[in-house]
């Protein structure tokens, strides 16, 4: 008995360890999991500018509201009367520059601006990044949109992939008055979610549904939550073949949004669309997908805009 209760004790002792040290690296780790400022074996650095791709650009750095400087581009449109602006928030790993391939395509095929906001820690922007702070730095790009008078402050839209989308959402959750419409690609329900895909073992412990260890995250990204206070329409982009972040989650954002909000939202779902690679396996039905979307946003503020006037 004496024996058998010893082993049972070290057991214990040895799981408890064991459970501390994982809650230990948790906390230790969890901002270097979700925040990737840097891809490993690429310098931080930008590896090209927009002029590799013949963008026209202006540099242009802001200072958010606890005073970290950030770095960002805005790419103007080659048209002379350019359609709507969009401020667009990045995947969690690599700078701005990674995204510029996708962005010279933005704008040749919308017509449009392109606000590009390197979070604090990313590019050459400063700081390091949390949920606070990037929640901070997505302000300040709007409101830098807003102060530019070479641009209609109606026309605006927030554009975000996977991390992005979450840093979109909680941005226009907060600002609802200042942006046209809401486009989300390839976005989780929540950090908490995602814990369980990326780390399987930590489902039953780190969960949207208020796992034991939920607080220790500094970083939830309740994108769920959030979708369900915004109401401006969105616009959800989803690659069916998304390695990373499970095409469901997109789902279960439409549809709660769908539940809470009056305004219009649409779900486009692209078969072969990969996380990062939804743009160009969707190939045109994924730009005019885009292009629909803010046309109905313009003609929703037209109608609007008349309603008042009668009223």
């Amino acid at each position: 008995m004496g024996g058998w209760w010893t082993w049972f004790n070290g057991l214990l002792y040895g799981v408890g360890g064991l459970a501390c040290a994982g809650v230990a690296i948790l906390v230790a780790f969890q901002e270097k999991l979700v925040y990737v400022p840097v891809i490993p074996g690429v310098k931080r650095g930008y590896p090209y500018s927009p002029t590799h791709f013949n963008l026209r650009y202006e540099d242009v750095w802001l200072t958010a509201k606890d005073g970290i400087r950030l770095h960002s581009w805005f790419i103007e449109s080659h048209v002379k009367r350019p359609g709507p602006t969009f401020l667009f928030f990045q995947e969690n790993a690599g700078n701005i520059a990674h995204r510029l391939h996708f962005v010279h395509l933005m704008v040749r095929k919308l017509q449009c601006n392109v606000f590009m906001l390197s979070y604090r820690g990313y590019g050459d922007s400063e700081g390091f990044p949390s949920q606070h702070g990037i929640k901070l730095d997505a302000q300040a790009a709007l409101d830098y949109l807003h102060s530019r008078p070479d641009i209609d402050p109606s026309n605006i839209f927030v554009f975000g992939r996977s991390l992005g989308g979450a840093v979109g959402a909680a941005l226009v959750k907060d600002s609802p008055r200042k942006v046209a419409g809401l486009i989300l690609e390839n976005t989780f329900t929540s950090v908490l979610d995602m814990a369980g895909v990326l780390l399987p073992g930590l489902r039953y412990i780190v969960n949207g549904k208020g796992g034991l260890l939920n607080w220790f995250v500094k970083s939830p990204w309740k994108t769920i939550e959030l979708i369900k206070h915004v109401d401006a329409p969105i616009l959800f982009l989803s690659g069916l073949l998304d390695e990373m972040v499970p095409p469901s989650h997109m789902r279960e954002l439409y549809d709660a949004a769908q539940d809470t909000s009056s305004a219009r939202h649409t779900l486009v779902e692209f078969p072969d669309g990969t996380h990062m690679e939804t743009w160009s396996q969707g190939g045109d039905r994924y730009w005019r997908s885009i292009e629909i979307f803010v046309q109905n946003c313009a003609a929703d503020t037209r109608s609007l805009s008349t309603s008042s006037i009668d009223t």
